[in-house]
């Protein structure tokens, strides 16, 4: 149903348009006054399908639309949704005819009911993922369920037997016949009853990024020796644990979680991605070796967790309860955090649920602020005792605050080295933390500093938005993290810049620019290559500064990236030095007028041109403004 929609926005013309769709994917990514929050109505004709409506039904179903949703059809008002991220579908059966007009009325205007309402990222409006139209038999499995698939599978292990539980959503006569598939669509299981247990012998683990291995689970109702519908979802068997004094374990060993942090977001395109967009997200997070996501600050596509299932990610899954507590909002909190779990629960990437972002930074009712975490905390451990809870500290929240202490596990973003002078207070909190809290498993589930790679700096200093401070901070927190293995992982914030319209910083209003990687995709920062200088194994090496070509320097500075042992630099083609290092290495090189400079480390090489100025470059420098944060810290 994605094609041929009109599209009505106050104050102007109808169009024709596909969705994905977003009116807010320029305005919304540019900091300025035009930033349109509120009403937009999608039209849609279509024709019902050939159906016996004696023995079937018709659902519509939405894969996202932000943020709530009223659903017309011809004329009839058949359902409503709150909630920007997650999946619903509405039983039109009784509404449709031979042709129909449906009508989708989308609001991410100012409420104070439905989350999110402040954060650090622009809330795109619009119906920005698929929609379809489903056919079912009056006999079938739940599609009323929170969006849920109608099918629940938890795994475990028992020695080398993976015992599997298959439970199906379904209340009415017939019989539920399940099997499970290998990979190669050997059936290797099967069973009967609505909710029923299977034995897989000789069980191939989901093993992250090593050997991602998914199965499938099928489960086919029969009624009256018919089968009426079908579902099946994919699975992963994999054990974990989270140990305060040793980390993350995956399948028994200590498996340390790299991870990055990602929104939703392209350049030109908000949020309305289409597969291509996912596909390439991930292409760039396996390039850089991670292998751990958090999946900020929402539901994201369902597409993007089947690729996290494939590549072996490991997923930290939450909702946009985010920034400031909203007295009227708690039953958004528990429908959205509902259907998250619902939707997926089936993931073997998932390992923790996260119930909320930063949400001390702005709240004043302390109260009903901790009422609520502690509902969806419970909550949490009642629909899936499988996985622990989490969620993410804002920085100037205390470690004493009983908010900290509520869920299983916990992570602080911190931003110690960008927002405030001091990178070694990262270890002074650490140490910290743990001294009082030794039992505890903590995380950092942010950290960052902005990096534009219009902008550099022979020295690179806080605050000054330079490609090179950006990487001189990542330096040091990477050693930084290596010096506390308890900690049961890192998130770095972020893999892509992204658009924060109440943001000015950068000389680039409207975004946050602390990814690795641009809003585009196209250009990957310094910053990048050291993250994959410590993730990765396959020999690369990679010069920094090739976007500050021109220096005023006799003798300038070239850093060089590698996972090798040794790299030798070579200026027009005469070697300038060989060095052993640990990831980083810094050469001391005489500029000639130009300078091309050759890196090799074994069989890797990666070369660049500096040419050498009489006076410092001026658009290297970030222009005074007004700048400010999405919250004017």
């Amino acid at each position: 149903m994605n094609e041929n929609w009109n599209f009505k926005k106050p104050g102007s013309n109808e169009e024709i348009i596909d969705v994905p769709h977003t009116w807010n994917a320029f305005d919304g990514q540019d900091g300025g006054n035009d930033y349109f929050r509120g009403e937009c109505i999608y039209r849609k004709a279509f024709e019902a399908p050939e159906i016996d409506f004696n023995n079937e039904e018709v659902y519509i179903q939405f894969a996202g639309v932000n943020a709530s949703a009223k659903v017309f059809i011809n004329n009839t008002e058949v359902g409503h949704h709150n909630g920007g991220y997650s999946t619903f579908r509405i039983n039109i059966s009784r509404h449709i005819k031979k042709e129909n007009l449906l009508e989708v009325r989308v609001d991410n205007g100012v409420n104070d009911y439905v989350y999110p309402q402040m954060a650090d990222f622009t809330f795109y409006g619009g119906i920005y993922r698929d929609v379809d139209l489903i056919v079912v038999s009056k006999e079938h499995f739940d599609l009323d369920f929170y969006g849920g698939p109608g099918i629940k599978v938890t795994p475990s292990v028992e020695g080398g037997t993976g015992i599997v539980r298959v439970q199906t959503y379904y209340d009415g006569p017939g019989e539920v016949h399940v099997s499970i598939f290998d990979r190669d669509g050997k059936k290797v299981a099967e069973g009967t009853g609505k909710d029923s247990t299977l034995s897989i012998p000789n069980v191939r683990l989901w093993d992250g990024v090593k050997d991602p291995y998914l199965y499938k689970a099928m489960a086919v109702l029969m009624v009256s020796n018919n089968p009426t519908d079908t579902v099946e979802t994919r699975f992963g068997v994999r054990t974990f644990e989270i140990d305060p004094k040793k980390g993350f374990f995956l399948n028994g060993r200590p498996y340390p979680l790299r991870g990055v942090s990602r929104h939703q977001d392209w350049l030109g395109i908000g949020n309305a991605l289409k597969k291509e967009h996912h596909e390439k997200d991930m292409e760039i997070i396996k390039e850089v070796g991670a292998n751990a996501i958090r999946l900020a600050h929402y539901q994201h596509d369902q597409y993007f967790y089947d690729l996290c299932d494939e590549a072996g990610l490991i997923v930290w899954a939450e909702i946009p309860y985010i920034s400031s507590h909203m007295n009227n909002g708690m039953d958004n909190t528990i429908s959205q955090m509902k259907e998250l779990i619902a939707q997926n629960y089936n993931h073997p990437s998932i390992i923790t649920w996260g119930i909320s972002n930063e949400i001390t930074i702005c709240t004043k009712d302390k109260k009903s602020m901790y009422k609520n975490h502690m509902i969806l905390n419970d909550l949490c451990h009642e629909w899936d005792p499988t996985r622990p809870t989490t969620l993410a500290v804002y920085a100037a929240c205390s470690i004493f605050n009983p908010t900290v202490h509520i869920t299983d596990v916990v992570g602080y973003n911190f931003y110690l080295g960008w927002y405030v002078p001091g990178k070694w207070l990262n270890d002074a909190f650490l140490k910290l933390f743990h001294l009082f809290f030794p039992n505890r498993c903590l995380c950092y589930s942010e950290y960052g500093a902005e990096g534009m790679p219009n902008l550099h700096s022979k020295r690179g200093r806080r605050g000054d938005h330079s490609e090179e401070y950006q990487a001189k901070y990542h330096e040091y927190m990477l050693k930084c993290f290596k010096r506390y293995p308890y900690l049961w992982g890192t998130f770095l914030w972020n893999m892509f810049d992204f658009g924060s319209d109440a943001r000015d910083q950068g000389g680039v209003p409207g975004r946050n620019h602390k990814g690795l990687v641009t809003f585009d995709r196209k250009i990957k920062k310094d910053s990048f290559y050291l993250y994959k200088a410590w993730w990765t194994d396959d020999p690369f090496v990679y010069i920094c500064g090739r976007r500050y070509r021109y220096r005023n320097e006799k003798v300038t500075t070239v850093k060089v990236y590698s996972n090798q042992p040794v790299v030798e630099l070579y200026n027009n083609g005469v070697l300038v030095e060989t060095k052993k290092a640990d990831k980083v290495f810094v050469f001391k090189v005489p500029l000639e007028d130009e300078n091309n400079i050759l890196a090799v480390a074994g069989d890797s090489k990666d070369s660049i041109t500096i040419n050498k100025v009489q006076k410092f470059y001026k658009p290297y420098r970030l222009k005074k403004s007004k700048s400010k944060n999405w919250v004017n810290l």
